[in-house]
């Protein structure tokens, strides 16, 4: 997958992995992660995502990384932000209160463009990404957070042969895969979601399970 292919999807408003809501997830199990108020918090592949809302209401620092500059402009007009604009090639920063947004390719990032991060929030990261580009994103998490860095992430779990993604389906077993090396891994929930999501029932998928786990980086 190509940075071109999540331009036209933003271009073409094909975005069905935007929710209208905070994550359920996030304000159920951000707690058992103990980011203290003020601590940087970082969304790699935000979108416009309102959870970036919530956790800047819980006293957090946001330091989100989208590729699409539409989702940016649209994540600041949408919510009537303030932003300020600047450049630090290869990415630009977007600026509102305490939220800052890079716009540029993920894999771009290094530890010097995105330090102090206190925590990690990834609910539709991982499971954008198609299984041979995985192990380059936990490999490229685990360079940017410090040792002790707590994250939650959320996955889909279904049959793959049922549908093609994204969103990927990423099991409880490759989680461990991806990140065991680097992190303590805990499963904190794991919700039958199917009932929720007529659009994959339609497309022929018959189980999908929401996957809570939280992590920290050694």
């Amino acid at each position: 997958m190509t940075p071109e292919f999540w331009h036209q999807r933003w271009q073409r408003g094909e975005i069905g992995w935007h929710s209208n809501e905070i994550n359920r997830h996030l304000a159920e199990h951000w707690p058992r992660l103990g980011a203290p108020p003020g601590s940087r918090v970082f969304v790699p592949l935000c979108g416009k995502s309102l959870d970036l809302l919530w956790l800047a209401a819980q006293g957090h620092r946001v330091l989100g990384v989208e590729i699409s500059p539409l989702a940016i402009d649209d994540f600041v007009v949408e919510n009537g932000l303030d932003a300020t604009r600047s450049q630090q090639p290869p990415f630009e920063r977007v600026g509102a209160d305490e939220i800052e947004l890079l716009v540029g390719d993920f894999f771009d990032l290094t530890p010097a463009l995105v330090p102090g991060i206190g925590a990690v929030y990834d609910r539709a990261s991982l499971i954008a990404l198609p299984p041979d580009m995985r192990p380059r994103y936990a490999a490229r998490l685990a360079e940017l957070v410090p040792a002790g860095c707590p994250s939650l992430l959320i996955t889909l779990d279904y049959d793959q042969a049922q549908m093609n993604g994204p969103p990927f389906a990423v099991s409880a077993p490759e989680v461990q895969t991806l990140f065991g090396d680097a992190f303590d891994i805990e499963a904190l929930a794991a919700v039958d979601v199917l009932a929720e999501q007529p659009r994959f029932r339609e497309r022929g998928v018959d189980r999908m399970t929401e996957q809570v786990f939280r992590l920290r980086r050694r």
